[in-house]
């Protein structure tokens, strides 16, 4: 059920937002005094779940359901945030895929799926924020530091994320005026599920010691990031991709 308007705060979208990334993201912005609404494509019941732990700490949230290469679903779900909070002012597109598979093995018919959430997804998402964000508002996608760092396995994906980072400059100078700040987080190795499926003890352990840091990000990391870029404090910064890695190479 929508919550009654709240045009007093400012409010903000977070697509991918139950799980990992995207739901330390939520939960960021919504005690940074942000209005949630959390994005989700298919567990709602994960979904529901950080709206309660928001709802919980005194925010305020709801999550609806909608697929980000559907423009149809994607503009009912600015609708929905719009009534429920005056307007939106913070857009952060958290969704995506990783499939993982040399370039010679992989199947094309997953090529077309993984593209469809990563580019069409990224694409029709920023379509709406840039039809939609308040002045003063900031849009955040996310890219992978795997662009530069060129890891065999993630070719799809790493294209996929090139993609992602050329919309995310040519927006920003397209939006020129409007001041809205379009940026990309591009984190490297982090500690969530999606990264970890799949692999073993020793490849995580190798994977960690690369960033002079010498351990893996964490959801928290990224989510400082964003939230920095997200408020007034970061409106300086625009048409960038901050390599959020711990200084991989």
């Amino acid at each position: 059920m929508t919550p009654q308007p709240h045009t007093d705060q400012r409010a903000a979208i977070v697509t991918g937002g139950s799980r990992g990334i995207g739901r330390q993201v939520a939960q960021r912005l919504a005690a940074d005094g942000f209005a949630v609404a959390v994005g989700y494509a298919g567990n709602k019941d994960a979904a529901e779940d950080v709206v309660r732990t928001i709802e919980a700490a005194g925010g305020t949230a709801f999550a609806a359901r909608a697929d980000v290469g559907d423009e149809t679903e994607v503009a009912a779900l600015f609708e929905q945030t719009e009534a429920a909070y005056g307007g939106v002012d913070t857009v952060v597109h958290a969704a995506g895929r990783m499939p993982l598979s040399p370039v010679a093995e992989l199947d094309l018919d997953e090529l077309d799926s993984l593209y469809r959430t990563n580019i069409r997804g990224t694409f029709v998402v920023d379509q709406q924020a840039a039809r939609r964000l308040r002045p003063g508002g900031a849009l955040v996608n996310f890219s992978s530091s795997v662009v530069g760092l060129a890891f065999p396995g993630y070719g799809a994906y790493a294209a996929s994320k090139g993609a992602v980072e050329a919309l995310t400059l040519i927006l920003a100078r397209e939006l020129r005026g409007r001041d809205v700040t379009v940026n990309a987080v591009a984190p490297g190795p982090t500690a969530t599920d999606l990264f970890l499926d799949g692999k073993d003890e020793e490849t995580v352990a190798r994977l960690a010691t690369q960033p002079p840091l010498e351990r893996l990000g964490t959801p928290e990391d990224i989510a400082n990031v964003v939230s920095f870029l997200a408020g007034p404090e970061g409106h300086w910064v625009n048409g960038q991709v901050l390599r959020t890695n711990g200084g991989i190479i």
